[in-house]
């Protein structure tokens, strides 16, 4: 039986194509081994949204390259955005790369594993907006927490953003194929479920015309006993009182959203084509902090966008800074091939992009280390994911915090603790964007 390997790079949306092509090759009869050193075959499925990405997508396909000549690696496939981007160069520039499967046609992995046994290049690259969305697949996160991806594609068109011209316009899945999906996730024990797409708050808009994310989750709700129901990529200006509603009043919907903002500054927002301006943002934040006491709120802002000016960055250190964000991220602004604003005047210089970029991540921490001071005392409710041997410790999140973005609360308890277990934590330490603490006997 031969044995593939899986080098699954970028966001959460691409590791669940990645989950749903494991599948179609166990089903096709393939070995799927977690170890690339022991796979014949590795598909590098790879990112291609900023510069960075893509670098490591390209250094990954190297590495495999590398595998080729001393390990037991025989053949190399590429799919994802990259590939969807880049598929004439990636077989010119990079002959170690065999086949070439684009992201809509991930039913065609386990035709292109063949293909190159059989020592042929294959390339599939079928329309994106036709694919079939969901599907069967092998989760490879733990096995209680899972990504459910709602929809596919991006109706926004942000200036800087290549993903409407990699992954095509919104397609939103039906309500009960969403829901099917969970209750199977549920049946294999999964206790945490993450809501993802580009957009999820544009969720429903091109099946029922509205937006029908609140929709979404009372079904979820209502049909299956998930405890946990996470809302991730909520944009502020789709924000609806109706959605604000389920945050407030279901127990099960975790007080938790993560809406990037991207900037705060007017004429940057407008450079950017993103919907609303800093009046829509601000008020959306008062509107989830007010109605939904004790709600988490995740963003990520970018910096060095062209034009950004001096005061521009200013503006937006001082909100992040006033608004404490309870979870932040930010990076560069990277100018992608096809975008508008790769073709802007005013590019910043990268030295300015980084050290802005620094300037914030510091004003963040800042607010972190004082926030998590706050925390000692406090008992939080944490789902637990693990234990570390060497530290000898376990470790988990509380609603607060999403898996792999976000910090995590490590624990010692007398007694033995099950990977997804919800235990009771009293908080006795805060480290940076992490929490230490005891379970309650």
């Amino acid at each position: 039986m031969t044995k593939v390997g899986f080098i699954s790079l970028g966001c959460s949306k691409n590791l669940v194509d990645t989950e749903v092509m494991l599948y179609k090759l166990h089903s096709a009869g393939f070995e799927i081994t977690p170890n690339e050193e022991e796979a014949e075959i590795i598909v590098v499925n790879t990112c291609g949204f900023i510069e960075s990405a893509k670098r490591e997508s390209i250094d990954n396909i190297l590495d495999a390259a590398e595998l080729k000549k001393w390990g037991k690696c025989r053949h190399i496939i590429a799919t994802g955005c990259l590939v969807e981007r880049y598929r004439e160069e990636i077989f010119e520039e990079m002959p170690e790369v065999e086949a070439l499967v684009g992201v809509g046609s991930l039913e065609d992995i386990a035709e292109a594993c063949q293909a190159v046994m059989r020592g042929e290049r294959y390339s599939s690259f079928k329309d994106k907006e036709a694919m079939t969305l969901g599907g069967d697949r092998i989760v490879t996160t733990e096995p209680h927490t899972a990504y459910l991806k709602i929809a596919e594609g991006c109706d926004n068109r942000c200036t800087y953003c290549a993903i409407p011209l990699i992954r095509g316009r919104l397609r939103s899945r039906s309500v009960e194929d969403i829901v099917a999906e969970a209750k199977d996730l549920e049946s294999m024990g999964v206790k945490e479920i993450n809501l993802i797409a580009q957009d999820t708050t544009r969720y429903g808009l091109d099946l029922y015309g509205e937006y029908s994310l609140a929709r979404l989750v009372r079904a979820l709700t209502k049909e299956t006993n998930i405890p946990w129901i996470r809302l991730l990529y909520c944009y502020p200006d789709k924000i609806t009182d109706e959605l604000i509603d389920e945050l407030k009043n279901n127990d099960r919907l975790l007080k938790y959203m993560d809406i990037p903002i991207q900037h705060i500054s007017d004429s940057v927002l407008l450079r950017m084509n993103r919907h609303g301006d800093g009046k829509t943002i601000r008020e959306a934040v008062k509107r989830l902090r007010d109605s939904v006491p004790g709600i988490v709120l995740r963003t990520t802002a970018m910096v060095g966008f062209p034009g950004e000016t001096e005061e521009d960055f200013a503006e937006l250190c001082e909100f992040i800074k006033e608004t404490r964000f309870e979870r932040f991220g930010a990076f560069t602004f990277s100018p992608e091939e096809g975008t508008a604003a790769a073709e802007m005047d005013c590019q910043i210089d990268e030295q300015t992009k980084q050290d802005r970029y620094d300037i914030l991540m510091q004003t963040q921490l800042t607010a972190c280390e004082d926030m998590g001071e706050g925390k000692i005392g406090s008992t939080v409710k944490v789902l637990c994911d693990g234990f570390d041997t060497v530290a000898e410790i376990y470790y988990g999140r509380s609603y607060a915090d999403a898996p792999d973005v976000d910090g995590r609360v490590y624990f010692k308890s007398p007694r033995k603790i099950s990977p997804g277990a919800f235990v009771d934590v009293k908080i006795t330490e805060a480290l940076d964007y992490d929490l230490v603490g005891e379970v309650l006997v």
